[in-house]
């Protein structure tokens, strides 16, 4: 784990968990995040996992990552929120997750585990929180599970299926779920295309949400966003990111995951 603590810091302050790709490390992600300038300007915690991976994936295929204190890598990140809330002053009511590709699908696993710990998700070429599911994958193997039928976008279900697997790695969970940003490139070859509207689906289920509007060329020229139920982007539960000719992995856009999260 990288973490960062400005100099100047109002606590209790908001936290974001950044989660690096496959072939990553925390430092690394520390910069191609871009959040850190954002840190420094609006007050955040942020914290940079490190996978223990040799390809330097998450295990979002294992039962223990999925379900919420099964253990993994999930529960691991949850715990370092726990920690810099404890120890460094961080606002566990204004705890926040981004990440690109493994990393997104961490984030959307995160998201399904411990709706208790993040209030919102920002995802960057991604898949829905349990499509990545190998049976018998351990949350010790390395490299860790792979589900080529995700990967290739073949793994379709109805958004109540979708919502019911969320629903299951955390069933006694009644509260607020975390509000989604989700981002996905038409040109996508590593993680395909059709995951963007695979994890659509399943959220907008979770968060009760069934109507949407659509933006074309917002917020910049190919980019078709989709904002479901009420709100702006800044307020809605679910917004979505269409980005033509985009490939692996959509350029992140730290202004805009600071200003879902509202901490702008």
């Amino acid at each position: 784990m990288y973490s960062y603590v400005p100099k100047t810091l109002t606590k209790p302050a908001p936290i974001i968990v950044a989660v690096h790709h496959c072939q990553g490390s925390a430092t690394a992600y520390s910069t191609e995040s871009q959040l850190m300038p954002q840190a420094d300007k609006h007050g955040i915690i942020l914290i940079f996992p490190n996978s223990k991976s040799s390809g330097g994936c998450f295990d979002v295929a294992s039962d223990a990552t999925l379900k919420h204190d099964g253990g993994g890598d999930s529960q691991t990140i949850a715990n370092m929120v726990k920690y810099a809330v404890t120890n460094y002053g961080g606002d566990a009511n204004r705890t926040y997750a981004v990440g690109t590709s493994s990393g997104a699908m961490m984030a959307n696993v995160l998201a399904g585990a411990y709706p208790d710990v993040f209030k919102a998700t920002s995802v960057y070429s991604g898949v829905p929180d349990g499509c990545f599911a190998v049976a018998g994958s351990t949350a010790t193997q390395d490299p860790p599970g792979w589900s080529n039928n995700c990967a290739n976008g073949q793994l379709t279900k109805t958004a109540a299926a979708w919502g019911d697997q969320v629903r299951s790695y955390y069933p006694s969970y009644t509260g607020t779920r975390p509000r989604m940003q989700i981002f996905h490139g038409t040109a996508d070859n590593t993680l395909k295309y059709p995951n963007y509207a695979e994890q659509l689906k399943q959220w907008s289920n979770v968060l009760a949400l069934t109507t949407s509007t659509n933006k074309t060329n917002t917020p910049q020229s190919g980019y078709t966003q989709t904002i479901y139920g009420d709100g702006t982007t800044a307020t809605a539960q679910l917004v979505g990111y269409s980005a033509q000719g985009v490939g692996h992995t959509v350029p992140q856009h730290p202004d805009m995951d600071i200003a879902f999260f509202g901490i702008a």
